[in-house]
């Protein structure tokens, strides 16, 4: 991932095309010649995918081929650079041959731009449906209205998709080179392996009121117990496990102020050198604590991009 210009799930080739939402004769064509991907809500909104690592490609399918009625109505996601229409449905996974089901956190970051976006957004929507059946304004019922883009219940009350944003902070210390150290911390409620321990950067929802970069002061500040200056912006994308937008950051801390965790929030943090942290991504044994190996975040996600770019200098 070094030398990435952007987020695994920022990527995309899709033209949104919104002026379509609302065009019922448009749409109804345009599902008869579209490219459909399936997603099944009842398997952690998994969709099937084609080939290894090199790299898998997502399947999309014709109108005609899905096996059931899906779940939902036909999600309009947007047009391709071809001029076909891409749709997503909620259902049970097709058999097709040379297949196999995969979620976006195991392949999202080995997806060629065009399916990484393709699937995000199916999912991010597809996950804001499955939690708002219900109006927040009256209570009552709501069904899916616009292709996918709205719910509406019985009195006209409307809602659109939204996330809800979070921060995400790379913290380091400021040093160049290979004893240069960043922050990294270990989330109290994430399972643990044995003889292993996940460290990840420190992140936290922005609280209403709040700017993204007064989120990054707190959150380090309430987890940990360390001050940071310098939050600067690194990137963004979607994180639809259930429907955040995580803003990435790096900000620069003093390595010698004490470490106090938040037992609730973090179960473990410490600074971890840049030798350190190379060595981990390539594969070698580095202890965390207590003789665990120190297991790094999931390629997807934004945090390995943001270690990437401080391991790398950006910062």
């Amino acid at each position: 991932m070094s030398g990435e210009k952007s987020p695994p799930l920022a990527r995309s080739t899709l033209d949104r095309s919104a002026h379509r939402r609302t065009d019922p004769d448009w749409l109804a064509e345009a599902w008869e010649r579209a490219r459909v991907l399936v997603l099944d809500s009842a398997d952690d909104g998994r969709a099937l995918v084609r080939g290894g690592v090199a790299p898998p490609e997502l399947v999309l399918i014709g109108p005609g081929e899905l096996p059931e009625v899906p779940r939902s109505v036909p999600m309009f996601l947007g047009v391709e650079p071809d001029g076909v229409p891409v749709f997503a449905v909620d259902a049970a996974l097709p058999e097709l041959p040379g297949t196999r089901r995969a979620n976006l956190r195991e392949v999202g970051h080995l997806l060629v731009d065009r399916d990484a976006g393709i699937f995000t957004t199916a999912l991010a929507l597809l996950n804001w449906h499955v939690r708002h059946g219900y109006s927040s304004i009256t209570g009552h019922p709501t069904r899916v209205d616009e292709s996918g883009w709205s719910r509406v219940d019985p009195d006209g009350e409307r809602v659109w998709p939204h996330t809800d944003p979070a921060m995400i902070v790379l913290v380091h210390d400021g040093v160049g080179g290979p004893d240069g150290r960043c922050l990294l911390g270990n989330n109290a409620t994430w399972p643990r392996s044995p003889g292993q321990r996940r460290y990840s950067c420190l992140a936290g929802y922005i609280e209403p009121g709040e700017s993204a970069e007064a989120a990054v002061l707190r959150e380090v500040r309430e987890e940990v117990g360390v001050g940071v200056d310098e939050p600067a912006y690194a990137g963004s994308q979607s994180w639809p496990f259930p429907g955040s937008l995580m803003l990435g950051f790096l900000a620069r801390a003093d390595a010698d102020e004490p470490i106090r965790v938040d037992p609730a929030e973090i179960a473990h943090a410490r600074w971890f050198t840049r030798r350190e942290i190379g060595a981990a991504l390539a594969g070698e044994p580095v202890e965390a604590d207590g003789g665990d190996r120190l297991v790094l975040p999931p390629p997807s996600s934004i945090a390995l991009y943001l270690i990437h770019r401080w391991l790398d200098g950006h910062c």
